[in-house]
């Protein structure tokens, strides 16, 4: 399973980010769309599309957190990333931060971010990322633009 993974787009993405994207099994968005209007373009791709709500946005249809199960792995997805991770997770998924993250914590569970769309922080360039699931394997790519 390859599922595009991006946050923090504050009412903008760059040219041919869309297609960049197409091939994906899923989409998550990891909140701070603001105007859920951005996400036509990515809904039209097909695959389903999963959005949690950040502290930017007001939409009332997406939900503060999403726990998911694929190939095995439990994830949770969210915006803000909590100070311990939630119960039952192997991995946490966040944006809020603006900053690309790749951790492990020392109970295992793993905490990835894709940085930011729009306005990334700490030197990073904007990205999005790849997870890819598969049976006993777990790979996780930035991908800058």
């Amino acid at each position: 399973m390859r599922i595009a993974i991006l946050a923090d787009t504050h009412d903008r993405y760059p040219p041919g980010l869309p297609e960049r994207l197409r091939g994906a099994d899923e989409i998550w968005h990891l909140g701070d769309v603001c105007d859920p209007a951005l996400l036509a373009a990515f809904a039209q791709l097909g695959p389903p599309l999963r959005v949690v709500l950040g502290n930017c946005d007001w939409y009332p249809g997406w939900p503060r957190e999403l726990r998911l199960q694929r190939g095995g792995v439990r994830l949770v997805l969210l915006h803000s990333p909590p100070a311990r991770a939630p119960r039952g997770a192997d991995i946490v998924l966040h944006g809020h931060t603006h900053v690309p993250r790749d951790e492990t914590d020392v109970r295992g569970v793993r905490w990835l971010n894709p940085g930011c769309i729009s306005r990334p922080r700490g030197g990073a360039p904007p990205s999005f990322a790849w997870l890819n699931i598969r049976p006993g394997r777990l790979d996780w790519r930035i991908v800058p633009l």
